[in-house]
């Protein structure tokens, strides 16, 4: 009867608002049910431990373990917003009318085409959905950007191509980059991450055309989601603190909600930010926890300084960036979320923890194809 009992109780926690605050992926803070204050429920090697007297004195499993763990697993089993990889086209191109049929291929030198038949008009037309007019094939197109964002220079990757038969210059490359970033940009900006609770943001520095320049960037501390970036001149003068209020701004937007928790290094503009941006008077209150560092008990920062890690590897081939707008960023962002698995997510991506499936083999024309069939141009 008890543990019914705690369950019935668990449960019923679970699902009235406000009352689990989550700090870390394994830290949380419940609500007490009877005198007003907090217990603190975390999950280790052994499993879910609570500091209220029925979880230290019995070593009974309570009603707060029993809440964050039921929490936990409801937010792993939200539905995914799958992104399909597109094999036919809806309408006749020429009509509109939604009678088509596939009509064999058209073979040309750099791989084949789909045709398709309308049945209502009688016209015939190829398609080649996100790649119109494009001399070189999307496979080509789509290895290229996969090799430029693992850490290949644009000369590599020409070098590359040219093996396969592909003869074009490093500025066709770049153009192909430029083009698919800002294509595939817009339209993933259309889909809204499912981001937790708690945030990470630091800074790097870096160079563009051969001018110190500092880089923020906006992590979510449970799926490692690149949330926001935002180039910066420094970040010590008073700019520094609008630079970091337009990171936050940004990251709510995308996010469609403001963090729980904001944790940073001690960059006194991010305090100011905070309390521009992310610090309400409503309950449950935003907090900020600065200072963390590289190495600490609870709040390093070692998850963020991977993240900058893996934008320094890529920035360092090209030894400088040439433009503060540059697709660069935005495009190693696409491939951080959408495309690259990561080891400490047990192979899966950012986007995925966050309820965006990218499916397809080529996750680069899936992504292509859905933003251009979606108009976004």
């Amino acid at each position: 009867m008890h543990a019914i009992s705690r369950e019935d109780k668990g449960k019923a926690i679970a699902e009235t608002p406000n009352q689990i605050t989550r700090i870390l992926s394994s830290l949380y803070k419940v609500k007490s049910q009877s005198n007003g204050g907090e217990y603190t429920v975390k999950n280790d090697s052994v499993g879910w431990s609570c500091s209220c007297p029925d979880h230290q004195y019995r070593g009974l499993k309570c009603k707060h373990s029993i809440a964050v763990e039921l929490s936990f697993n409801l937010r792993e089993q939200v539905r995914a917003r799958i992104v399909e990889p597109i094999t036919d086209i809806g309408t006749c191109l020429v009509c509109k009318s939604d009678r088509i049929v596939r009509d064999g291929l058209r073979h040309n030198r750099h791989g084949d085409i789909q045709k398709f038949h309308c049945k209502e008009c009688g016209k015939y037309f190829p398609v080649n959905l996100g790649f119109e007019r494009m001399k070189v094939s999307p496979q080509a197109i789509t290895s290229a950007m996969q090799l430029y964002f693992t850490g290949e220079s644009l000369r590599n990757v020409q070098k590359f191509l040219r093996l396969q038969g592909i003869n074009v210059s490093h500025v066709s490359i770049y153009k192909w980059i430029q083009k698919y970033v800002g294509l595939m940009g817009k339209y993933l900006s259309q889909i809204t991450p499912k981001v937790s609770d708690t945030w990470r943001a630091d800074e790097m520095w870096l160079k563009i055309k051969g001018n110190p320049k500092y880089l923020y960037a906006l992590m979510d501390d449970e799926t490692r989601f690149w949330i926001a970036k935002e180039v910066a001149g420094d970040k010590f003068s008073k700019e520094a603190t609008d630079y970091a209020s337009n990171l936050f701004s940004q990251g709510k937007r995308v996010a469609g909600k403001i963090p729980l928790t904001l944790i940073t290094d001690g960059l006194h503009a991010y305090h100011l930010a905070w309390k521009r941006e992310l610090h309400t008077f409503r309950r449950p209150q935003a907090r900020h926890i600065e200072h963390a560092t590289w190495r600490g008990q609870e709040h390093d920062n070692r998850k963020m300084e991977r993240l900058i890690g893996e934008i320094r590897d890529r920035e360092k081939v090209m030894r400088s960036l040439k433009r503060e707008d540059t697709p660069i960023l935005t495009g190693y962002q696409i491939f951080h979320n959408h495309i690259r698995p990561h080891q400490a997510l047990k192979g899966k991506t950012p986007a995925e923890l966050c309820g965006i499936v990218v499916k397809g083999e080529n996750k680069w024309m899936t992504l292509i194809q859905n933003a251009k069939q979606n108009h976004i141009d």
